[in-house]
């Protein structure tokens, strides 16, 4: 077992606390590239699990958020490559006995869903985990031009999306 520095206990105790404090945050941006709950909580735990093996590799105590977030960014993609399994089907044959999450706007959710990749997760880090481009563009490995062009791109994807569903 490795012993931590006082610096590096300090860190492994703020990333404790904004992990407990985060749960849902994190579990839902997990989810957001496998749309399966047990595979999201897999994933969720295993970034914890490297985070606090890796604590010494957080330089600032500040970019917690985006480290963390890169983190399970990460491990969600190794864990898609290495299962295959996903393929996107968006004409799900619902059981109406069971009760399912609704969304507000399921169109929005679908939009999404079809984005490429790319532009869908810098959507969902800024609009529904409230980042910043600059923590994004940590997060992503990215310049922040890059981020907001593909910010740019992705919301008027969007855009199309919908006013064409609509008519």
């Amino acid at each position: 077992m490795k012993l931590l520095s006082l610096g590096e206990r300090k860190k492994e105790k703020e990333l404790k606390k904004y992990i407990v404090d985060n749960k849902e945050s994190l579990y839902r941006f997990a989810y957001s590239y496998v749309k399966n709950q047990d595979d999201a909580l897999d994933i969720v735990h295993d970034s914890i699990c490297k985070s606090l093996t890796k604590i010494d590799t957080l330089k600032d105590i500040g970019n917690i958020k985006p480290w963390i977030y890169k983190i399970i960014s990460n491990c969600a993609i190794d864990y898609i490559r290495k299962n295959k399994k996903y393929v996107i089907n968006n004409d799900l044959d619902l059981d109406d006995s069971i009760s399912y999450d609704t969304y507000e706007n399921i169109d929005l959710q679908k939009a999404l869903d079809e984005l490429p990749e790319k532009y869908k997760t810098i959507v969902i880090l800024r609009y529904f985990e409230d980042m910043k481009i600059s923590e994004i563009a940590q997060v992503l490995d990215e310049n922040t031009n890059t981020i907001k062009t593909r910010l740019y791109k992705a919301l008027n994807k969007l855009k199309l999306k919908l006013s064409d569903d609509e008519e």
